[in-house]
């Protein structure tokens, strides 16, 4: 699977672009400001519907735009399919393949697979639970796409469960509990799903995660995972958990938390609380890894994702923005043969000289809004 053109309308600093890329390494360099990671920034976004940067889409369209688009040839399984978002902050995107509009912007996913590495990645070590969780969904959705409704079904009944508690709260708990029961059996249908999972990610992503931190940084210790749950004091949780226990369990902790709830006016249990826990030897990450070794974890979580990805089918098409300039010699050495053999690798950096010369390739210059190809630098012309 890779990217062979994509085209912005009105899109951060871009008024229009188009770049016609191939498999294999492509390279854009720029200062900083310039516009190089809005590029892959976009192609991000297409696969995820989401940024790396932002929670919201205002910033993503260009000023004074009421809107921008995202447009993409992708080359899969010997067929090219034109993948298009065009995002309307305030109002519903819409998407299309091949020029036939889709029902909903979610069904893009799993169409485009990327793996993302970019500086904001240290927010899995040092940031807040949200940030892993996020990583998790993520990743879950792009392996298996139906997900991404049951996600937005959990935090459609979440809302609504948290509007009748807040509405509790500010009755002093006047109001009918068979209510609250009906938002409940909602909540663990779909949470506990949610949950399992999570839990079978989790799972799958120990033992690459294990080997890429140590190929990545063999004398740090050994990288572990575990997932810890706010509805059960078990943690980390065991993997072989089915679905009917974590309902069973998440239920039960709904009937345990109920009375804060009310006084609280919000939810307290549920996989919207949950944390992946990210372990070096016998200390968190979090608190305890250096900045070296905090970059060697967050690097073996993305290299995990895609093997992940690997196994299920086409190469996702990987993604180093700014990445190199927070290695040193030995990790970017590493990283660059580790990944140079993807299918598609684009890499983002201010200064040339920070890609090793392993990552050779397409080279493009970003400057002032343009995105323009550099011959002496193309593959076999160098």
């Amino acid at each position: 699977m890779y990217v062979a053109a994509l085209e912005l309308v009105d899109f951060r600093s871009y008024s229009h672009v188009q770049i016609d890329l191939r498999p294999g390494v492509s390279v854009l360099v720029g200062r900083n400001g310039q516009g190089k990671t809005n590029v892959v920034e976009a192609i991000g976004y297409l696969a995820t519907l989401g940024s790396h940067r932002v929670a919201a889409d205002q910033p993503l369209v260009r000023h004074e735009a009421e809107r921008s688009v995202i447009r993409a040839a992708v080359e899969r399984e010997g067929r090219r399919l034109l993948l298009e978002i065009e995002i309307v902050p305030g109002k519903s995107n819409r998407a299309r393949i091949n020029k036939s509009q889709l029902p909903r912007p979610r069904e893009l996913l799993g169409v485009l697979r990327t793996v993302m590495f970019a500086p904001e990645d240290l927010t899995l070590v040092r940031g807040d639970p949200d940030s892993r969780r996020g990583f998790l969904d993520e990743l879950m959705m792009l392996r298996t796409p139906r997900l991404a409704g049951v996600k937005a079904d959990y935090e459609r009944t979440l809302k609504q469960r948290n509007a009748l508690l807040k509405s509790a709260a500010a009755t002093r708990g006047s109001f009918d509990v068979t209510t609250l029961a009906v938002w409940n059996d909602h909540l663990v249908q779909l949470g506990s799903e949610l949950v399992h999972e999570r839990l079978m990610l989790v799972s799958d992503l120990c033992a690459p995660v294990r080997q890429a931190y140590a190929d990545l940084a063999p004398a740090s210790g050994e990288a572990e995972l575990g997932y810890k749950a706010s509805w059960t004091n078990a943690a980390p949780l065991a993997d072989q958990l089915s679905r009917d226990q974590i309902a069973a369990e998440f239920r039960e902790s709904l009937a345990r938390v109920e009375r804060d709830e009310l006084q609280r006016g919000v939810t307290l249990a549920g996989p919207h609380r949950d944390d992946l826990l990210l372990r070096l030897g016998d200390h968190p990450a979090k608190g305890y890894a250096s900045h070296g070794e905090s970059w060697s974890m967050v690097l073996a979580l993305r290299l995990a994702s895609f093997a992940l990805l690997r196994m299920d089918g086409d190469d996702p098409v990987l993604i180093l923005d700014d990445v190199f300039a927070e290695l040193d010699s030995t990790r970017r050495e590493r990283l660059a043969e580790m990944v140079v053999d993807a299918e598609q690798v684009l890499v983002t950096a201010a200064v040339a000289d920070d890609i090793p010369a392993t990552l050779s390739g397409d080279r493009f210059t970003v400057e002032a809004g343009q995105v323009l190809s550099d011959p002496a630098a193309d593959r076999g012309d160098a």
